[in-house]
């Protein structure tokens, strides 16, 4: 956007030659001269392009410093843990687990687990622990290495067999052919493989289901598309991939994850495990398992990713992707956000393919450069496709040997096992029989939501009613944080600020002014007017929000609305905006309600057929997880409007205040939120708006997670520390709140009194 349509003056000069030769205009006719594009056009703004998908580029983002990625790798975890619902975090309720069915094999046990994750909900999975000789590895001051190992799409999951499940024997025989197996048991199951080699080593390793695989069965699928039985408003009535669920950012991707955190705590709460030594291990899907947990729950103390770290496609199941995951952020940034423990990666002949000079060296520099050198590794053993095989696992081994410090002599190979099969692994039988009834399908999907929501619920509500300042730090913390992340975007700096003037006209008793508004580092433009009152300007400026973009300040070409007029008579300047689709973004044919509408991209956006209205590809992770809403860039063009009145050096402005129509409350609110003290006033009309009660998660005013953190009372009261008038029926706890927070709450019925006092 360095090229505008316009010519581009840095910060706003020429408005200000407009402005001091306002006396040598002449009067002229009324006309419409609000338009800043010309007719036909739209504003030059990269958000006008295709959206962002899974299988896009998604380079690492460096920094300079080990400060810098401090203050960045701290940025990447706290969008990971709220994009998946987990912020705050969910109450740890009693594991309750259950271990039985021990299988004895010399040198290793197999034992069957599960434990709930959530109160009803069940991660299941195989316990392999060491035996005999095995108990001769591993052991430090009587504690041994805990592994877990999520298993990513192999058929069935931890019940996978390749002989039955793909390709029979001749798939086995060819990967022994191939070199990628050794023995024919590990061709028939790498999963198993790896367990029973790890015990082996003298590991304890908690090798678990991912959900609707084996034995987790209270999920009939592992993937989750819109359902119609499951989109109810009421608790208790929804599901995943629907408008609430989504607003509570609540996804089967974010419950896996949890299950993974559980599983944590499951293993470091057995008592032979030592806790300073826990590897997370997986392959594909659980790989991005594997980076997600290792990133989030610091108790992890090494992780091995394989094939699936890349800046290529990101992972396409509904169980790697959620909202906000991947906005300015990839899974490079995601496995440095390992750093600086110990990590290992592999590439294969996949999207992983380039690994070796596309996001590898960025690893390598970034270990380098906190101190960490000897602590990264990756594997490009790009001749075979797709896997986890005993090439992949032998690098694996020795890194573990290496760094829990077994004492093997590498190279640590694999032996031969005994393959178990699903009667022998499932962890259900007469004495403790599988979920039934309520505790599956579709009656404990909504049960599992509405506990979630509920516990999110009584932690978040005190904090929308904060009473004291230490209270308010808290809320600051939690609900301020997330919608730090929610909008996604600061003020931007001065310098990526810039204003064409494009006319100007002079109408009875103010000059009005059209331009572009530019933000240089986005890429955006945004058309604005002004209404100038000349002489009588007493150095405020009001930018002053409507449902209809600038225009809506006018009744008529001209004549602006009673309210604004009033504004202008009392010497403010007043500043309209067409925010990200209203006025001149739109195109011919589409109205304000349908243009702004969030689009329902799928999986792919190069999708040739026609998807069921069911499937799992629609599912809005694919959208909310790469790019911001249409709210979010409304509200970034806000704080691009007040960087360009506030940090100008050239125009004198002495007060800036924020208001709007009834039903912009929400962006003014937001705005005001992020923005802080760069705002004097904030008149705050909501015009009884709910994020809760909007027809459907694609809406234009719709954000996931905007319900989870107090809808616009969680908005309303981050702007309890600054001077803040709100109609609202919430508005009622802001005075509490605001003293609280330092602030100043209004109690006025009157923008124009307000903010002209």
């Amino acid at each position: 956007m360095k090229t505008s349509h316009f010519t581009s003056f840095h910060r706003c000069g020429a408005l200000l030659a407009s402005i001091f030769f306002i006396n040598f205009l002449p009067a002229q006719a009324p006309k419409d001269s609000l338009r800043a594009t010309p007719e036909g056009q739209v504003p030059k703004d990269g958000r006008l392009g295709d959206p962002v998908t899974l299988h896009d580029y998604h380079p690492f983002r460096p920094v300079a410093s080990k400060a810098e990625w401090e203050v960045r790798q701290k940025q990447i975890v706290n969008r990971m843990i709220l994009g998946c619902g987990l912020w705050p975090e969910p109450t740890k309720t009693a594991l309750n687990p259950v271990v039985h069915k021990k299988i004895d094999k010399g040198d290793y046990t197999v034992e069957a687990v599960f434990f709930e994750s959530f109160p009803g909900h069940f991660v299941t999975g195989s316990l392999y622990r060491p035996t005999g000789k095995s108990l001769e590895i591993g052991e430090k001051d009587g504690k041994r290495p805990g592994v877990l190992c999520p298993h990513g799409h192999w058929s069935d999951g931890r019940f996978y067999n390749q002989e039955i499940h793909r390709g029979g024997m001749a798939a086995v025989n060819r990967d022994l052919a191939i070199g990628a197996e050794r023995f024919v048991n590990a061709a028939r199951s790498p999963l198993q493989a790896r367990c029973v080699q790890l015990a082996r080593m003298g590991c304890v390793v908690f090798f678990y289901d991912m959900l609707g695989n084996a034995d987790s069965d209270q999920f009939a699928e592992h993937r989750r598309g819109p359902r119609p039985q499951m989109q109810g408003e009421n608790p208790g009535e929804w599901g995943f991939v629907s408008k609430q669920a989504t607003a509570r950012l609540q996804t089967n991707f974010g419950l896996q994850t949890w299950n993974s955190i559980r599983a944590v705590d499951f293993i470091t709460g057995l008592e032979e495990v030592d806790s300073d030594r826990i590897l997370v291990t997986g392959a594909s899907g659980g790989a991005t398992q594997t980076m997600m947990v290792s990133a989030i729950d610091e108790r992890v103390d090494a992780a091995f990713p394989c094939v699936m770290v890349s800046t290529a496609m990101q992972g396409g199941c509904t169980c790697e992707n959620t909202h906000f995951l991947r906005i300015g952020q990839g899974n490079i940034d995601i496995a440095a956000a390992v750093a600086p423990r110990p990590q290992g990666l592999t590439a294969a002949d996949d999207w992983t393919v380039e690994l070796e000079t596309k996001g590898h060296p960025d690893l390598v520099n970034l270990y380098e450069m906190i101190g960490a050198k000897g602590n990264y590794e990756a594997h490009f053993d790009i001749h075979f496709k797709h896997n986890y095989n005993h090439v992949s696992r032998t690098h694996m081994y020795n890194f573990v040997n290496r760094h829990f410090g077994l004492g093997l002599k590498p190279p640590v190979l694999e032996r031969d096992f005994e393959i178990l099969s699903e009667e022998e692994m499932t962890v259900y039988n007469d004495e403790h029989p599988k979920p039934s009834g309520d505790q599956v399908g579709d009656a404990h999907e909504k049960a599992l939501n509405q506990w979630w929501a509920e516990d999110s619920d009584k932690q978040v509500a005190p904090l929308l009613a904060p009473k004291t300042a230490e209270e308010f730090a808290k809320t600051k913390e939690v609900i301020g944080g997330a919608w730090e992340i929610l909008i996604g975007r600061d003020l931007p700096e001065e310098a990526d600020v810039n204003f064409g003037l494009v006319g100007k006209e002079k109408r009875n008793g103010f000059i009005e002014m059209s331009g572009l508004i530019g933000n240089d580092k986005q890429e955006e433009e945004i058309p604005a007017a002004f209404l100038f009152p000349g002489e009588n300007w007493n150095g405020h400026v009001v930018i002053w929000l409507t449902r209809d973009g600038k225009s809506g300040l006018f009744d008529a070409p001209g004549t602006p609305k009673e309210e604004i007029a009033h504004l202008v008579d009392h010497g403010i300047a007043v500043m309209g905006l067409d925010l990200f689709q209203q006025g001149e973004f739109l195109n011919a044919g589409k109205t304000p309600e349908t243009a702004g509408r969030n689009p329902e991209i799928i999986y792919s956006k190069n999708q040739k057929t026609e998807l069921p209205l069911n499937s799992w590809q629609r599912s809005p992770v694919y959208y909310y997880g790469y790019n911001h809403s249409t709210f979010a860039r409304r509200v970034h063009d806000v704080l691009t409007a007040l960087a360009f009145a506030k940090t100008n050096d050239t125009w004198e402005v002495k007060k800036l205040s924020l208001g709007g129509d009834a039903n912009t409350g929400h962006w003014v609110a937001a705005a005001r939120a992020i923005g802080g003290e760069s705002v004097d006033k904030a008149w705050i009309d909501t015009g009884g708006f709910r994020f809760e009660t909007l027809d459907s998660h694609w809406h234009a005013d719709f954000i996931p997670g905007a319900v989870k953190y107090g809808d616009m009372a969680g908005l309303l009261v981050l702007n309890a520390p600054y001077d803040s008038a709100a109609k609202d029926p919430d508005s009622g706890s802001l005075d509490a709140a605001a003293k609280a927070a330092g602030g100043k709450f209004a109690k006025s019925e009157s923008a124009v009194e307000y903010l002209s006092e």
